[in-house]
């Protein structure tokens, strides 16, 4: 399995670049649809149809359920999701209290490049450990990804 650098944080921001032995396209499938999230993100994942707008929930049985809407998307480019992390179990989104998470895709030799930044931090009650707690999840997610489409899971 590929092994990546670390999430860094800078300023309000959290943001990993991993490599990943597959293509453009499966990389996509695994960020956008909910079958496949739910093989590596969260254990459990509702969205509607990938477009901007589209809202849906991701649910970790150990942390509850983050409602999400897509904030914007450039198949199979980018995508980007809002998510609530300080309502978990909400059935919505605040946008005065909530982060965005953007994954990029580039083709390159061997497979895709994905980038994760994660940005608003500064709008939730505890910047410091939401940026050390989503920091460290990445980690951990995206090293699931990887597995998960490298078929090491």
């Amino acid at each position: 399995m590929t092994t990546n650098e670390q999430s860094v944080i800078d300023g309000f921001t959290v943001r990993r670049t991993i490599h990943i032995n597959a293509p453009v396209d499966k990389v996509w499938a695994a960020i956008t649809e909910p079958q496949h999230l739910a093989k590596w993100f969260p254990d459990r994942a509702e969205l509607e149809p990938v477009s901007v707008g589209a809202t849906g929930s991701f649910e970790w049985d150990d942390y509850g359920t983050q409602p999400v809407i897509v904030e914007a998307v450039d198949a199979p480019h980018s995508i980007a999701y809002r998510w609530g992390n300080e309502a978990p179990d909400s059935a919505t989104v605040d946008p005065e209290h909530s982060t965005v998470f953007t994954f990029t895709l580039v083709p390159v030799a061997g497979g895709t490049q994905l980038t994760v930044v994660e940005t608003g931090f500064e709008t939730l009650t505890d910047p410091a450990a939401s940026l050390e707690g989503n920091r460290g999840g990445w980690n951990f997610e995206l090293d699931q990804l990887v597995a998960y489409l490298e078929g090491a899971a």
